[in-house]
């Protein structure tokens, strides 16, 4: 491996470190199209290998968010034993993957744009502050779903998270804010928490089956742990409509992504 392509590798990792932290996503997905598209790594090598910085950044993301004590653990942690029985359903399925799941990826596709577009206008800025404030009140108290919901949630996250390679609180997050309403700040801190979990079961399945090129973990992770701090230390700054502004552009560039490929 050259020095340019470690240093484009550490660039890469610093951007998807922070921006994956602050939305409670992760950074594969900026990490893994980047493989892809800017240096020709095959899909499965990146899936595994970007599973990998998932998890180093959620490991990264996941100290400073205790300190500011900022995760629900008993959330965290259900979510996270769903999900690790659910990546190994994913890994499974990726076996099977074939030209039929071309429709898998579009109608992914469509839901993952439309739910980004839902997202960046609701939280558009307005001008009448104080009645969507005292409708957040309101909504807090009424959750959609109970907390068993927590379990089988977490099973479609990992199916999710092995079988794209780049984990699942892109997904979460909403899940959290919207269906259980939880605060933006408390449900990106407890995202990036269940990410630890579940992802782990995926990384060491990917390294089974040998799709981890470490080089690019190597420099990748350490921009990735670099990025992590940043995201951290910029969360604490911005306000909880920002941060699901970000999500929802999130959103709609992994559905464009699916469309083309």
């Amino acid at each position: 491996m050259t020095i340019t392509t470690s240093v484009a590798l550490l660039i890469t990792g610093i951007l998807a470190g922070s921006y994956g932290t602050v939305v409670g996503a992760g950074g594969g997905f900026i990490f893994v199209p980047a493989l892809l598209l800017f240096f020709n790594m095959k899909p499965a090598l990146a899936a595994g290998s970007g599973l990998v910085i998932v998890l180093i950044n959620a490991l990264s993301g996941v100290t400073g968010y205790a300190k500011q004590n900022r995760i629900d653990y008993k959330a965290g942690i259900q979510i996270g034993m769903g999900a690790i029985p659910g990546s190994f359903i994913g890994v499974w399925l990726l076996q099977f993957q074939s030209s039929q799941s071309t429709a898998f990826f579009w109608i992914f596709a469509t839901t993952l744009i439309s739910l980004g577009i839902f997202l960046f206008i609701k939280n558009f800025p307005s001008k009448n502050k104080s009645k969507i404030a005292q409708e957040t009140k309101q909504n807090a108290a009424h959750p959609i779903l109970s907390n068993k919901w927590f379990l089988p949630i977490g099973v479609f996250l990992g199916i999710l998270s092995s079988y794209l390679g780049i984990g699942g609180g892109w997904l979460l997050v909403p899940i959290l804010i919207y269906i259980f309403r939880f605060p933006t700040h408390i449900a990106t801190a407890t995202s990036i928490f269940s990410l630890c979990l579940y992802t782990s079961t995926g990384v060491l399945l990917q390294i089974f089956y040998d799709h981890v090129n470490w080089l690019t973990v190597l420099w990748g992770g350490l921009g990735i742990i670099i990025g992590a701090y940043i995201g951290v230390r910029i969360s604490k700054k911005i306000s909880s409509k920002v941060i699901i502004q970000m999500l929802s552009i999130l959103l709609i560039v992994m559905g464009v992504r699916l469309y083309f490929g």
